[in-house]
């Protein structure tokens, strides 16, 4: 495993945005994986949706393929991160530091929209 992807990345793989689909092909999907946190944003997003059974089974057959990773180890470090970041008056939302931090805890790099 090398990439951690990140909820707005797996949407925009759903919707074949960016030529998502080719270069995660090419990387692997082996060489991926989700956060705990993301499949929740995930599943949300689909019952919320218009579709919510289409996109429940879309994030069922991203489930078989990429590791789904627990974030114990990552809650461990949210807290010396987040007492960080505040200090320095940086705000990141409670999802995404937890997120970060799970590509953090496992070595893995973070492929993200956001620039925080």
């Amino acid at each position: 495993m090398k990439y951690l992807l990140d909820t707005n990345i797996c949407i925009h793989f759903f919707r074949g945005d960016y030529n998502l689909i080719d270069k995660i092909e090419n990387v692997g999907l082996e060489n991926c994986a989700i956060s705990e946190i993301t499949l929740a944003e995930l599943v949300f997003g689909a019952e919320n949706s218009k579709y919510p059974k289409k996109n429940c089974q879309l994030i069922n057959t991203l489930s078989e393929h990429v590791a789904i990773l627990p974030i114990l180890d990552a809650i461990r470090e949210y807290g010396k991160q987040k007492v960080r970041l505040r200090k320095k008056g940086k705000m990141i939302s409670d999802f995404d530091l937890l997120i970060g931090t799970t590509a953090l805890v496992n070595d893995l790099i973070m492929v993200t929209e956001n620039i925080k």
